[in-house]
């Protein structure tokens, strides 16, 4: 059996941050691993939830790349990740990421 690909986190977009962390905290068992006014990342059991303004980031799934090689398509992000955005055929975003 092959070993399947690992869905990192979901990211959502959200009018306010701290409104929305809010609301998950108060209706889910969760936990808060990181927020600021641009957004905020939340721990469930199985996933992460990444809340995102408009303006930062797009909505997307992101899967787990440990061998993404760092070049000029990506990113570097303030919590020492590394990712790429590509699109599926439908214009969907996915991030490869890659934690240091």
């Amino acid at each position: 059996m092959k070993k399947l690909d690992i869905i990192d986190h979901i990211a959502i977009q959200v009018n306010n941050i701290q409104d929305s962390l809010n609301w998950y905290i108060k209706n889910f068992k969760c936990n808060i691993l990181y927020s600021d006014d641009t957004w905020a990342f939340i721990e469930f059991s199985n996933t992460k939830l990444a809340l995102v303004t408009h303006i930062e980031h797009p909505p997307h799934v992101a899967i787990l790349d440990n061998y993404l090689k760092i070049n000029n398509k990506v990113i570097r992000h303030r919590d020492g990740s590394y990712s790429r955005y590509l699109q599926d055929l439908d214009g969907n975003y996915i991030e490869l990421i890659k934690y240091s």
